[in-house]
């Protein structure tokens, strides 16, 4: 393992387990499975392609029974669910009508949602630069929560802008997305006018609905610089420790507080944990992907609990996938090194396996093979989910070592998870941080 330090000297939070008190009371998770899962609900106008919709190209809406009958036999009664913006925004009117068989779906096999309301797509007569965005996206996220809230049962969740972080390289620096900005400037200009708009979503939906979870989501990453270029360990550190957590530290309130961030803003921090997210600094474009073995790698453990002890805030894996036959593999260490931030004392209410149905790679016109079900085409047309048997064959076992259903009951949401037995599988496993890094 990793000692407690970066190469630069910024501290981590001390490795060693902290285990609970044996006679602790019940503690209620958040979320009624400690399992959650989701579907992939882009609609950015990608490139020189155009507007996509990636629950269209995944046939999600033409499949939702069959997709949330599936979470329901695996023992998830948690997904992540897209309201696709640039859909349903007519210029201040709304249709939320395409959400209806979703919605149905859902309270039929009793899945509890986490709504999205921003996947990297905003209507196309939208600027995000400009005066009125924050005030129109705020009115959607109202329009949205009164929508749903009255149709699905509670708690109701939110995530308003996915990934703002991650949004805002794509649309403001590398220009595969709208707004298609090139510069680090308007990397920063588009960052910053996403999380304005979020915390007006978070004012404006709480305004529906007082008891209302966030979770707000990014990726959780580490950059080290090449070997042969020492003097860019500024910049990857900076990476690392500041771009990172830039949008968390705004919807908390640290930086730009004018703007009305709090921790019950930031409410529940999502984590996005894949292979890609340690990375070799470059100077220009997405930096280059760590090999599995490479003596660089940072636990991921002592990353969830660094984000942890910035925030203290509830916590959740908000994604996390491998890819092809590494999944099962990918989903263990995963699972181990949150395990081992649960023992350091984080406070983790879930893990996400993302997504439910595969999903195709923005970049070629292929499928990634990193759901829980694979698709395949048919002769029909139709997209057949085929379910990646070693992957859920991994998922039983995690659920059965801690104590969690393996098939959900007729009222998933009268038994809260009890997070004293995941802090008990922890300590039983005695499982700590380690640099082991497979299937991704």
């Amino acid at each position: 393992m990793v000692s407690g330090h970066s190469e630069k000297g910024t501290a981590l939070p001390d490795p060693s387990p902290r285990p609970p008190a044996e006679d602790a009371p019940l503690r209620a998770g958040i979320f009624p499975t400690f399992f959650l899962s989701g579907f992939e609900c882009s609609t950015f106008i990608w490139k020189d392609q155009g507007r996509r919709d990636l629950t269209a190209e995944t046939q999600h809406l033409r499949h939702a029974d069959e997709d949330y009958a599936r979470l329901r036999s695996l023992g998830i009664a948690v997904a992540r669910e897209g309201i696709p913006w640039p859909m349903v925004d007519r210029g201040g009117a709304y249709d939320f009508s395409t959400l209806d068989p979703l919605i149905a779906a859902m309270n039929r096999h009793k899945i509890l949602p986490i709504w999205d309301l921003c996947h990297y797509g905003y209507p196309d007569d939208a600027d995000p630069f400009g005066p009125d965005f924050a005030a129109r996206f705020a009115a959607y996220a109202r329009a949205a929560a009164e929508y749903v809230t009255t149709r699905v049962r509670g708690p109701h969740v939110f995530t308003p802008i996915n990934e703002i972080t991650f949004f805002a390289f794509m649309g403001g620096e590398w220009a595969w997305t709208a707004p298609f900005g090139t510069t680090d400037a308007q990397r920063r200009a588009l960052r910053l006018a996403l999380c304005t708009a979020d915390i007006a979503a978070v004012k404006a939906i709480r305004e529906v609905d007082p008891d209302a979870r966030m979770v707000h989501i990014d990726p959780l990453i580490w950059v080290v610089p090449p070997r042969d270029r020492p003097d860019l360990a500024d910049e990857a550190e900076h990476e690392t420790y500041e771009d990172t957590f830039f949008a968390w530290d705004v919807l908390a309130g640290l930086r730009h507080p004018e703007l009305g961030g709090s921790p019950e803003v930031l409410d529940i921090v999502g984590v996005n944990c894949y292979s890609f997210g340690q990375m070799e600094y470059r100077e220009n474009g997405p930096h280059a992907s760590l090999e599995p073995h490479d003596e660089r790698i940072r636990p991921l453990g002592d990353l969830l609990a660094f984000a942890w002890e910035r925030y203290h805030r509830p916590m959740i894996v908000g994604e996390t996938s491998g890819l092809g036959e590494g999944r099962p593999e990918w989903l263990s260490d995963v699972i181990e090194e949150a395990l081992a931030a649960v023992r350091r004392g984080i406070d983790l209410h879930g893990i996400c396996l993302f997504p439910a149905v595969d999903m195709p790679n923005w970049h070629k016109d292929e499928w990634l093979h990193n759901g829980i079900c694979d698709l395949e085409e048919e002769e029909d047309g139709r997209l057949k989910r085929v379910p990646f048997q070693p992957l859920i064959d991994e998922l039983r076992r995690w659920q059965e070592r801690l104590n969690r259903a393996t098939m959900l009951d007729e009222d998933p949401f009268s038994d809260p998870v009890d997070l004293r037995d995941i802090h008990a599988a922890a300590e039983r496993l005695k499982i700590t941080s380690d640099k082991n890094w497979h299937g991704g």
